[in-house]
């Protein structure tokens, strides 16, 4: 095997290495392919050119994958691939002025055991106590548990 092989093995290893870290984690199978690459190129490394050979490239395949991964962690390009919207939105904020107890509505979708429904004019997420609810169904709140509102058929 020659040097050039081994060099370029250890790149696309250290390539690998770099997108499982910054662009897909939590996939692993890059980063172990990445891993088993450079482990298999330094062994080769050991094994065909002697233990000295083996040593240098070693410790210049950590010294290179130390720069590589200071180096795109610092440069702007991954900027292009990562996200940077911020949510600031809420889920099902309840205003327990707006809805209480004992308050009818109109089931929008489908209640299975949750879906949308029309109260007082507005729409709200909403819960069945496992009950099938279909759409456009009067409806009355039997519950409101923190955020969550419970409703029940309103002739059941």
């Amino acid at each position: 095997m020659s040097i050039t092989f081994i060099i370029l093995l250890i790149l696309i290893g250290l390539f690998l290495l770099i997108v499982e870290i910054i662009a897909i984690p939590g996939t692993t199978v890059v980063g172990v392919f990445g891993t088993l690459i450079i482990i298999f190129a330094i062994w080769e490394s050991f094994d065909v050119y002697g233990t000295k050979a083996g040593y240098i490239t070693l410790i210049s395949t950590f010294i290179a994958m130390v720069i590589s991964l200071y180096y795109s962690f610092k440069s702007k390009t991954w900027k292009k691939l990562m996200l940077n919207t911020n949510i600031e939105s809420k889920v099902n904020e309840l205003d327990t002025n707006a809805v209480k107890e004992g308050d009818a509505g109109i089931s929008i979708s489908r209640l299975a055991p949750s879906g949308k429904a029309l109260i007082n004019g507005e729409f709200y997420e909403v819960h069945t106590n496992s009950d099938f609810i279909d759409q456009n169904q009067e409806i009355i709140i039997i519950k409101i548990d923190y955020n969550k509102i419970i409703v029940k058929l309103k002739n059941h």
